[in-house]
């Protein structure tokens, strides 16, 4: 038998998403959302780079870097890892700032 899934109303970035999420997962989702919310909206208030997909690509690279930071200083992963990331992180945005 299937978990039951509900439908949740995300905004982010002014637009709003419906996502299917299970019930227990559901306030996980509507904080991550927010989080993501947040970041996109701290991006593009720098005025640095257009474009929601652009400004959505940096956001997940910053949180994929702060959790990889995070979990670094907990020792669940090699600190290479996070190295990899702050360059990826540099090189995306030089790009993204010189077309």
């Amino acid at each position: 038998m299937s978990k039951p899934v509900l439908p949740v109303s995300l905004n982010i970035l002014g637009k709003e998403y419906k996502i299917a999420c299970a019930p227990e997962e559901q306030e996980a989702l509507l904080n991550s959302a927010h989080q993501l919310d947040k970041q996109m909206r701290k991006i593009r208030d720098t005025g640095k780079v257009a474009g929601a997909d652009r400004i959505a690509v940096l956001a997940a690279l910053n949180l994929a870097h702060d959790l990889s930071a995070t979990a670094t200083k907990s020792g669940a992963t090699p600190p290479d890892i996070s190295a990899r990331l702050i360059e990826l992180r540099k090189k995306i945005e030089n790009v993204l700032e010189n077309p």
